[in-house]
């Protein structure tokens, strides 16, 4: 192949090179070797799908039901983009019996429309809207391939890891948002084998290309001095910033910034008095003195009384946390989170934010079972005492470290003097005390 990210060059014989193929992927599958036909992208994301524990004769689940994917794709950035895919792309499916799909990040189908007949085949292999075709869920495929990589790619017949999509071609590109260069899924034409050629992957990638252009003028970058912003994941002390300001809060003050960032409405001096005490003792004197050293600290204007809010609306990192979160961002999510909220925080209201966020982290991560997102959490300070994480990391990248350390693991919670030794923490998840 002189250019490897097309599957077949003009001249190639189809049939011939899906023999080839078959027989190379008969071989990774039995013995894990990759023979030298196969395309290095392809030989890389087989490997990539064999590590994340996919089965070639398996299939894609759909992870959202009809009602759960309405509310969530009408609610998705792509949703706009839809009309220009349609216009660009979809009488090109229709009359070739091909579909146009759109993923999200994680590899979940929004939409799949096309040919009735080519419709009736795709949802024969979980091709439909819901289903996830991230490469960890199905092995190598265009749209899964494109979000792993960020880049266009065309996946060719029997280069697809699993086997029931093989009489499958397809060609995807990503899509970014033009403001922050995120990914927010793929566009795909899934077809037969006259998709292998370089046309369809420039033609593809033109038209991601121009859903961005379409993207940057329906949402217009935004000056971030204008966003007052909190950042308080993995910081005792938070940091807030309004106008190119940035004022270090003290720990106290970090906790009512914070809750009252999440409360625009505004906290009644009760209801942060229980938010903020554990100790039923503390009277509402003590609270008000501690807000007026605090609207002192922020300056005129940004601290309001009756009820006790903030008169701008501040973006909290941890409330992005669990917006991506809640969306099934959850890359994004964990590439967002720094760290537990407020760590040393003994706040009723702070630790009831930290225990959610955590755990809807984690119940994520095993249940998507991504090694490299497992693996994030598993070295990070707070996963690293997290033994259902190691679990799920252990079954999808079974390294001799990764077995040593959940080894170590299994064998503290089995001794039952561990608390003895200074360990605290549930069943399946420890966790150091803090110096």
């Amino acid at each position: 192949m002189t250019d490897p990210w097309v599957a077949l060059e003009p001249g190639a014989d189809p049939a011939e090179r899906v023999r080839v193929l078959r027989h190379a992927h008969e071989t990774f599958t039995t013995v894990g070797a990759v023979p030298r036909p196969v395309r290095s992208v392809v030989a890389e994301s087989w490997r990539r799908s064999a590590r994340a524990g996919v089965v070639p004769d398996g299939t894609a689940c759909v992870e959202l039901s009809d009602s759960d994917l309405g509310a969530y794709r009408a609610e998705h950035p792509l949703a706009r983009l839809m009309p220009l895919f349609r216009e660009l792309l979809g009488t090109f499916a229709a009359e070739d019996e091909q579909l146009l799909a759109v993923c999200d990040a994680q590899g979940r189908l929004l939409w799949v429309e096309g040919h009735p007949a080519a419709r009736r085949r795709a949802d024969a292999m979980n091709f439909v809207p819901g289903a996830r075709w991230s490469e960890a869920a199905v092995g190598t495929n265009a749209p899964g391939t494109a979000v792993a990589l960020d880049r266009p790619v065309q996946v060719f017949a029997a280069e697809h890891f699993t086997r029931r999509v093989q009489p499958w071609t397809c060609v995807a590109a990503p899509v970014h948002d033009p403001r922050t260069g995120r990914v927010l899924g793929a566009v795909d034409v899934t077809g037969g084998d006259g998709l292998a050629h370089p046309h369809s992957l420039g033609f593809v990638q033109a038209v991601a290309r121009a859903a961005e252009a379409q993207l940057a003028l329906l949402a217009p970058p935004r000056c971030a001095a204008d966003t007052p912003t909190l950042r308080a994941l993995g910081r005792d002390e938070a940091e807030l910033t309004v106008q190119g300001r940035r004022m270090r809060l003290s720990r106290r003050h970090s906790e009512i910034v914070l809750l009252l960032s999440r409360h625009p409405e505004g906290l009644t001096g009760d209801a942060l008095l229980c938010a903020l005490y554990a100790d039923e003792s503390v009277t509402p004197v003590t609270l008000r003195a501690e807000l007026a050293r605090l609207r002192r600290s922020l300056g005129p204007g940004l601290l309001d009384s009756r009820p006790y809010r903030l008169t701008v609306a501040v973006e909290a990192d941890a409330t992005v946390v669990e917006r991506r979160l809640a969306s099934g961002a959850l890359t994004a999510a964990a590439q967002a989170y720094a760290g537990p909220p407020l760590p040393g925080s003994q706040a009723p209201a702070i630790v009831r934010l930290r225990d959610r966020l955590a755990r809807g982290l984690r119940t994520a991560l095993v249940a998507r079972r991504d090694p490299d997102l497992l693996a994030d959490w598993a070295h990070a300070p707070w996963g690293e005492d997290d033994i259902e994480v190691w679990r799920a990391l252990a079954t999808v990248r079974p390294t001799a470290s990764v077995r040593s350390r959940l080894a170590a693991l299994e064998t503290e919670l089995a001794v039952p003097a561990a608390r003895a030794r200074g360990w605290t923490g549930g069943a399946t998840y420890l966790q150091r005390p803090r110096a």
